[in-house]
């Protein structure tokens, strides 16, 4: 594309539908444009110029859609809050926010009314409703130059506190560019159905900007749309026709449980990027399973690999190909080496390959087989970490991005396994504790995609449960040999908690950083501690 700007107002033919709670809306992109430009206008009169940041806590509406464009249009900066996660209180929301805005140093919050009546007044009196903002005559028009800041991504703290990465217009076109060549779209003819919200860099950048600057169509939902039953993803794909959509591997799972058998047309898609965690065999199995009947094929599932500090895609299973699946031996794959394994072993462990890396982007890891931190070096990587020049020294190093995520590449294609984070210190050995998680979340009693391990100088496994008169000493005995047979390790004991209360992210990652804080400070809603070995 020319530049980022350019493309976004220059958008004519694509359509976009936006869920407003009782049905879609629909405009052009060119409607939308004249909105934003109304808009820009309106947030000048409210002290919107360049350099200016502007705190958004982003909504799947049509007023945040037109308001992004609106605040780059008037010079803004756009910083992405984070929405709340999973298990979050409102004061210790209003406490992140603030201290967000005040890190930014934002004069202005903007969001949707009704979001804005749900938060702390001391919040409130900070924020301003997009509704508020007046419609006014479009003026001059001064957007961030290529390389100044134009979005902070709020990361939504799933192993530590929210971290903000700093895009400049450059890298955003970049990426789309990426997006585009890593799918094979074709502009102007596609058709993208997305509910993932858009305080999330796949629901903006992937989802938002790029059908949008590439005047293709889209269909955006809502996340308590989709969290309401499941069933709306893959029913506004077939029902819309859209060619195109992404989701997590933990969104995947549950609309092949909700939706098995129901959609009442044939899907029309031709790819589902699957990221922003792990992706595991089994949900992409059991989507193709529920929708091959509607026209669903597993050569219509990219599984992907990236992250907000590279504005979104890294690397990306290739377009029409069948993803890679690879079973390697679990207890070996703890000690960072990828050793193939018999898939019926109970230590085998199933990963995916995510493809290599995107155009124009260089991963480099540790030897072959060998698991290692993944460096990036992407046109599309943010300039750093904004405020915090020490984190930002640390992981935007000269030899590339420090991702923090760990991984293999085996025949020149990515494995992740897991992140630096899930790594833990037993008897002198490190080990990755997401292939024990993944075990147990196999369990029948166990609620899939609910467990995690934490070291409080035990080990400790965190679970919520399926019901709650489930035998606890038999779940318990189960994790620890699941622990013991992925690993080689010994749990001490399971916390058995309330459903719902494992933190998550809004796009649906385990916040092992706040469970673990959690715990220790006796805030976690626990059903029952069970010794592993008194289990036994």
């Amino acid at each position: 594309m020319s530049t980022l700007w350019e493309a976004l107002l220059a958008a004519r033919n694509g359509r976009f539908r936006c869920w407003t709670g009782d049905g879609f809306t629909e405009v052009g992109w060119a409607e939308v444009v004249t909105g934003a430009r109304e808009t820009a206008a309106g947030l000048r009169t409210l002290g919107v110029r360049p350099g200016v940041r502007v705190g958004t806590i982003l909504t799947n509406t049509p007023l945040a859609v037109r308001g992004t464009l609106a605040i780059w249009l008037a010079g803004g900066t756009v910083a992405s809050l984070p929405v709340p996660a999973r298990g979050m209180g409102a004061d210790e929301y209003a406490e992140q926010i603030v201290g967000l805005c005040d890190l930014t140093g934002t004069p202005i919050l903007l969001t949707d009314a009704r979001v804005l009546r749900a938060l702390p007044e001391r919040l409130r009196s900070r924020g301003t409703a997009w509704e508020s903002v007046p419609a006014r005559s479009p003026g001059a028009e001064e957007p961030p130059g290529p390389d100044e800041p134009a979005f902070i991504q709020f990361s939504s703290g799933s192993t530590s506190m929210p971290k903000g990465s700093v895009l400049t217009p450059h890298a955003i076109a970049a990426q789309l560019d990426i997006i585009l060549d890593m799918t094979d779209a074709v502009p102007g003819a596609e058709v993208v159905g997305s509910w993932l919200p858009l305080s999330h860099d796949m629901g903006m950048f992937g989802c938002l900007l790029f059908p949008w600057a590439f005047d293709m169509s889209l269909v955006l939902s809502t996340p308590e749309r989709f969290a309401f039953g499941g069933r709306s993803w893959f029913g506004d794909l077939s029902a819309f026709g859209a060619t195109m959509t992404a989701g997590t591997n933990t969104a995947l799972r549950l609309a092949a449980r909700a939706q098995r058998g129901r959609l009442g047309k044939p899907l029309n898609l031709r790819t589902v990027i699957i990221g922003a965690e792990r992706v595991e065999r089994g949900s992409m199995l059991a989507a193709v399973d529920a929708f091959r009947d509607f026209g669903l094929s597993p050569a219509n599932l990219m599984p992907a690999y990236g992250m907000a500090e590279a504005t979104l895609a890294v690397s990306a299973a290739a377009p029409y190909e069948e993803p890679r699946f690879l079973a390697v031996d679990g207890i070996a794959l703890a000690d960072g080496r990828a050793v193939p394994a018999d898939p019926d072993s109970p230590a085998a462990t199933w990963l995916i390959g995510c493809g290599k890396p995107c155009r124009g982007v260089e991963v480099t890891s540790s030897d072959p087989d060998v698991v290692g931190e993944f460096v990036v070096r992407s046109p599309s990587l943010a300039t750093g970490y904004f405020g915090e020049p020490e984190r930002t020294r640390n992981h935007f190093t000269p030899d590339g991005l420090r991702t923090g995520d760990l991984g293999f590449v085996h025949d020149g294609e990515l494995f992740p396994v897991g992140r630096l984070d899930d790594v833990i210190s037993v008897g002198g050995r490190n080990v990755n504790t997401r292939e024990i998680e993944l075990a147990v979340d196999a369990l029948e009693p166990v609620r899939t995609g609910c467990s995690v391990i934490v070291n409080t100088g035990r080990l400790v496994l965190v679970t919520e449960l399926r019901r709650h008169n489930a035998d606890l000493g038999t779940i318990a005995r189960a994790a620890g040999r699941a622990a013991m047979a992925k690993a080689g390790i010994a749990l001490d004991e399971c916390v058995f908690v309330e459903r719902g209360s494992v933190p998550k992210t809004p796009s649906g990652k385990i916040q092992r950083y706040r469970t673990r804080q959690l715990m220790l400070a006796d805030r976690l809603p626990t059903i029952a501690t069970v010794s592993v070995d008194g289990a036994s």
